[in-house]
């Protein structure tokens, strides 16, 4: 039999198909208690339209592998963030035409500066790799995405946002 592990590291992202669970830093943690398999996952914000689908689709694919007794929490702590996403991830949404997320890296404790306007961002263009990008859209097909367009290779492409 395969490991419970594996089976859930296997299942696709329902919104992002070109990545799975794992790839996307949602699938947290994955204990196997006896007959008992205990998945947590992290969804990408507390109000993820996904999440349903996640639990669903992880509990498919685990009791298709014969584990009888499967449970999905969720953890909302610690929150997720785009720096979860593994670099295999960052590949493959470049790889499928849309732009990954810059690593934000460790947040500074204390006060965070703010400022009216946001700061600007640099995307390049996962097509043809110009940073001649602009924004179109704050939202994309998703809440998590913004949708871009290249100057260069006038090809529209989403970006994940930096979370």
């Amino acid at each position: 039999m395969v490991s419970a592990a594996a089976v859930a590291a296997s299942v696709l992202d329902p919104e992002l198909p070109v990545l799975t669970l794992a790839d996307l830093g949602v699938l947290r943690e994955v204990r196997e208690q006896g007959e008992r398999v205990v998945v947590t996952i992290t969804p990408t914000y507390s109000g993820c339209p996904a999440l349903d689908e996640m639990r669903a689709d992880l509990t498919r694919a685990l009791t298709a592998a014969g584990y009888t007794d499967v449970e999905v929490r969720t953890a909302l702590a610690p929150a997720w963030t785009t720096d979860w996403i593994s670099e295999e991830g960052l590949r493959k949404l470049a790889e499928h035409g849309i732009a990954p997320p810059a690593r934000i890296g460790p947040r500074a404790a204390g006060p965070v500066p703010l400022t009216l306007e946001p700061p600007a961002a640099r995307v390049a263009c996962p097509r043809c790799g110009s940073a001649n990008t602009r924004e179109l859209s704050r939202f994309g097909s998703t809440a998590c995405k913004a949708l871009r367009s290249c100057a260069d290779c006038k090809e529209p492409f989403e970006h994940i946002k930096e979370i």
